[in-house]
């Protein structure tokens, strides 16, 4: 039984948060965690390499598989992540669900688990929007949302920092000068091992 974590990040938040939440997956029996990479536009990656940090993280996860149609039909249970673009995910992670109409088709994708991940740059720059606007694709898919519940130590606070109901998120700073918070990593890695637990309880 496999669960895919799915990610695109330039800056390195949800790659960390990635890992996170991987780390939660590991934390369920009989449950392999799979870690992908989002293939990247040809444009950017041309242009990575004038960009010093972004040029850091890009050596971090290049040898990350990208992710394909195959490990997608292969996995019972999916965590995606995305850092926000104008409150919404970025064309990347777009372009990944928009390539899944084979397996739309298929059903391959109906009843199996499925929670989310972001990053903003500030607070209010868009964490709740733009979880919520990668769950239709997810739904329309056929998978089962699973969220945070506030029983989840860390989500109950009043911090400049990450957290919903929605998604694990956290915060990078305007010029991507912040880590993801301890709290913010605790999530994530608890969403993970919630969706690896539901994808065993549901496709076990």
């Amino acid at each position: 039984m496999k669960v895919l974590v799915v990610y695109y990040s330039m800056y390195g938040h949800i790659l960390q948060m990635a890992q996170a939440a991987l780390e939660g997956v590991k934390e369920a029996a009989g449950v392999e965690p799979v870690l992908r990479r989002v293939r990247e536009f040809e444009d950017i990656e041309r242009d990575i390499p004038n960009h010093e940090h972004a040029l850091a993280v890009w050596n971090r996860q290049k040898d990350i598989p990208v992710c394909t149609l195959d490990d997608l039909q292969a996995a019972d249970g999916y965590l995606f992540g995305t850092p926000t673009r104008y409150g919404n995910m970025t064309a990347q992670m777009k372009r990944l669900f928009d390539s899944t109409v084979k397996l739309w088709l298929e059903g391959a994708f109906e009843g199996k688990p499925a929670g989310v991940f972001t990053s903003t740059a500030s607070t209010h720059g868009g964490q709740e929007t733009t979880s919520l606007s990668m769950m239709p694709p997810l739904l329309h898919l056929g998978m089962i949302i699973v969220g945070v519940p506030y029983s989840v130590p860390g989500m109950l606070h009043t911090e400049g920092r990450g957290g919903t109901p929605y998604g694990a998120s956290t915060v990078a700073g305007a010029r991507n000068e912040l880590q993801p918070a301890p709290e913010d990593l605790a999530i994530a890695r608890a969403l993970g091992r919630r969706v690896a637990e539901v994808t065993r309880k549901l496709r076990g």
